[in-house]
């Protein structure tokens, strides 16, 4: 089978596709052909190894794991002895951003994890966008109860933000959402109401206040966000902050009694997963997508991401149909 294979950390020059021998499902785990999984925030940070602690996990001087991934949807072709809620030929998609070595025409995955059946209204693509993302941004929703609140998403147009919009507004928000220039509409048809162009004006500097603010980006803070919590609000972020100082304050600001931070912890992945399938199959979620990249163009689908200016999903396409 092909392989997407990176031997050291570094850019996406370090990239290459090599022939590997196909894997063999243990007793509890399912061979899954892929065909569809994108290139995502995880991808990157564990392509560069950047911030260092990834190293941690992944291995300190290279990769333990040499086939990136974490996200994958395809089909089941064979199942291990102990398997009993797949059959073969079951669409399915999953995800761990541990890394799951997804960027593979053949992939195993035990059958108890995070892993759903595709529903049939959705396409490989749109099932492996629909998985990291949803997962990050429901497990900031879910620290606290959006229904009838307003709420505040601060990068809108990524993988996450955009899931939060979606996400936040099927739950019951109130959805203001900020985004570059000339993607208002696009954040609109997601749900939001009411858009901030924070290229052409300093959002933290909005005359309205908020129950929450999520900071889909990271790249704002507390205490520039603070101005526009209501007397108790919380501001959550997908990202540590500045000097890692959000865990700390999800610590202690709390018990001043007014405006604190909470810190998402997104552990629960099989629930993520199971919910999306759920979410796809009533039509209520649509994954944005901007591009799709053959495998043998996977440098350059790194490239695109690590560069900033992804809207939504970018997906790599490893299988033919």
């Amino acid at each position: 089978m092909k392989a997407v294979i990176y031997r050291d950390y570094g850019l996406p020059d370090v990239l290459t596709i090599e022939e590997l021998e196909k894997p063999t499902p243990k007793d509890n785990e399912v061979l899954i052909r892929v065909h569809a999984a994108t290139v995502n925030r995880t991808d990157c940070a564990n392509l560069t190894a950047k911030p260092f602690v990834m190293r941690f996990g992944l291995g300190l001087f290279k990769p333990k794991n040499p086939i990136l991934g974490t996200d994958f949807a395809g089909v089941i072709e064979a199942l291990g002895k102990k398997v009993t809620n797949f059959k073969v030929g079951d669409r399915v998609f999953g995800f761990n951003d541990l890394g799951i070595s997804s960027y593979a025409e053949y992939m195993t995955f035990p059958s108890n994890d995070a892993i759903a059946i595709i529903p049939d209204n959705a396409s490989f693509e749109e099932a492996a966008s629909s998985i990291e993302g949803p997962h990050y941004a429901y497990n900031v929703i879910n620290k606290v109860d959006v229904k009838g609140k307003t709420v505040l998403v601060h990068g809108a147009t990524g993988g996450i933000g955009s899931a939060c919009v979606q996400l936040a507004t099927h739950f019951g928000a109130k959805v203001t959402a900020t985004c570059g220039t000339g993607n208002e509409l696009l954040v609109k048809s997601l749900g939001a109401i009411r858009i901030i162009d924070w290229q052409m004006t300093d959002f933290t500097k909005d005359k309205e206040q908020f129950d929450f603010v999520f900071d889909m980006v990271g790249k704002s803070s507390f205490g520039a966000c603070k101005p526009l919590l209501k007397p108790k609000g919380v501001y959550i972020s997908s990202e540590l902050g500045p000097n890692g100082e959000n865990i700390p304050l999800s610590l202690f600001s709390k018990y001043f009694g007014g405006k604190h931070v909470l810190f998402p912890f997104p552990s629960d992945r099989p629930h993520s997963v199971k919910m999306m399938s759920l979410l796809l199959k009533e039509g209520v979620y649509k994954p944005l997508i901007e591009r799709e990249y053959e495998m043998e163009a996977v440098a350059d689908a790194f490239s695109y991401v690590l560069s900033g200016q992804k809207i939504g999903n970018v997906v790599l396409k490893i299988a033919e149909r």
